[in-house]
């Protein structure tokens, strides 16, 4: 199993122990870039806002961001536009 299928299915930013998603929670699937696969709590998120996400694996390393924006119509994917320190 690659880092990426380890990854899959699990919630960005939750604890390593119980990363997996919970039902009274939103999420929206990344798409692409450095955090393909990861699930994006987006209980509460304003309709069609971007998020830059803290990552170590992303072209900045450790400090950088990764950046994403929600794919229309329904924003329950949201896509990879790049990294930024």
């Amino acid at each position: 199993m690659d880092e990426q299928e380890f990854m899959r299915g699990r919630v960005y930013g939750a604890d390593h122990d119980d990363a997996g998603p919970r039902p009274d929670r939103a999420y929206a699937e990344l798409v692409g870039g450095p955090l393909d696969g990861l699930l994006l709590d987006v209980t509460g998120r304003a309709p069609g806002e971007p998020v830059a996400l803290l990552t170590e694996m992303g072209r900045y390393g450790s400090g950088g961001r990764s950046l994403y924006t929600p794919r229309p119509p329904d924003g329950r994917r949201y896509d990879w536009h790049g990294d930024a320190p």
